[in-house]
C-alpha cells in the first residue's frame, strides 16, 4: 500500500510510487527528481514538522509538508 511521503519518520526510507497533485506542482516535483521508482529517505524535519528534508539519490531536497503529502511511497 502506498503511504504519503509526509508520514515517513526521520530516518525512514521509501520508494516513490506516484505523484498525485495539480499539474504545475506535479511537474515541479518530477523535475526535482521525485520520479516513480526513485528511493528517498527522510533526513530531518523542522521543529514544527514543516518543511521536511529528504535524500533523493545523491542530493538533499526540502519540501513543505503539503507538497510531500501528494507523493506516495512504498516503505
Amino acid at each position: 500500500a502506498a503511504t504519503p511521503l509526509s508520514e515517513l519518520a526521520v530516518g525512514e526510507r521509501g520508494v516513490v510510487r506516484a505523484v498525485r497533485c495539480p499539474r504545475p506542482v506535479r511537474r515541479r516535483l518530477l523535475e526535482l527528481g521525485l520520479l516513480p521508482g526513485t528511493p528517498v529517505q527522510v533526513l530531518r524535519r523542522a521543529p514544527l514538522g514543516d518543511p521536511i528534508e529528504l535524500r533523493v539519490g545523491a542530493y538533499s531536497l526540502t519540501l513543505r509538508r503539503d507538497e510531500a503529502c501528494h507523493v506516495k511511497v512504498r516503505r
